[in-house]
């Protein structure tokens, strides 16, 4: 168990991350780490590593040098053949390792081993280091960022792969990403940052409920939605959408009984982390500005 309690990362004058509530991170637990560009997600997980200063207390029952990271950029030798990395960095044999052939075929990374760095795709760098953070065999792995640059298909593979490896595992996992169908995928838990402060941290259902209410009805906004919804009450969702909360069957009813008078395809989400996210910054500055 990470216990975390009042953190605070400063570069020189400027307060990257300033924490107040208290964070516990769990054996077992799937937290995504979501935010905006600046937002302190990066900052936090090298804070928990013990990579940067911090102000306040991290108590862990797991030394840092037995927690596991992927980091955005890696860069390896690149005038050698894959093969000799791994076993250099792992200080094994592929051959004579089972796990590590295990991985390596979990992961279809067998044909790139001949391979030298800079002719591997983005995906298959990043399979790779994935390989070289789980032989760690680590009780808590933070991810950052681990398909950011990749193509759509490629990033849908890794991520299957991922989920599939850690389905039955009791391991911790702390992903950061703006992927929200990732964090859909692989974390039952939120930390939402904004600006350096926690916005919300807790299980995803709780957090919708919070935020969103128990269900959201979901349109594409055009002329004709804004014009029939204009009564309803809406949470905060990206342009190309409205979403309007349903606390109880009553409010549900109302909703859908006018949509579909009018012919209008709409979605019921239960679980929509991009809504959640959007509608969690939204009441934290509506907040703010009471505060001001």
């Amino acid at each position: 168990m990470i216990n975390i309690e009042r953190l605070q990362v400063k570069y020189g004058n400027f307060t990257a991350l300033d924490i107040t509530e208290p964070i516990i991170i769990e054996k077992g637990d799937r937290i995504g780490i979501i935010g905006s560009n600046g937002a302190g997600k990066s900052t936090f997980v090298k804070a928990v590593l013990g990579l940067v200063e911090y102000n306040g207390k991290i108590d862990s029952d797991i030394d840092v040098r037995d927690m596991a990271v992927h980091m955005q950029e890696n860069n390896y030798v690149r005038t050698v053949p894959v093969k000799y990395i791994i076993q250099a960095v792992l200080n094994t044999d592929i051959r004579s390792n089972k796990k590590l052939k295990d991985l390596i075929d979990f992961f279809d990374f067998e044909p790139c081993l001949n391979k030298k760095f800079p002719a591997l795709s983005g995906g298959q760098k990043q399979r790779l280091t994935i390989i070289l953070v789980l032989m760690q065999n680590a009780p808590i792995t933070f991810f950052d960022e681990i398909t950011s640059g990749l193509d759509f298909e490629t990033r849908e593979a890794l991520m299957a792969k991922v989920e599939e490896w850690y389905r039955n595992s009791e391991r911790s996992l702390c992903i950061v990403s703006h992927y929200y169908d990732e964090l859909k995928a692989l974390t039952d838990k939120l930390l939402i940052l904004e600006k350096g402060r926690m916005v919300a941290f807790g299980k995803t259902t709780e957090l919708f409920e919070r935020f969103c209410g128990k269900v959201l009805i979901v349109v594409d906004k055009n002329e004709e939605t804004q014009l029939l919804t204009a009564d309803f009450p809406q949470v905060a969702a990206p342009e190309h959408l409205l979403a309007f909360p349903c606390n109880n069957t009553d409010d549900e009813i109302r909703i859908v009984t006018t949509l579909s008078q009018h012919n209008v395809d709409y979605k019921r989400a239960s679980n929509d982390i991009e809504i959640l996210f959007a509608s969690a910054i939204r009441q934290m500055r509506q907040g703010g500005a009471e505060n001001d």
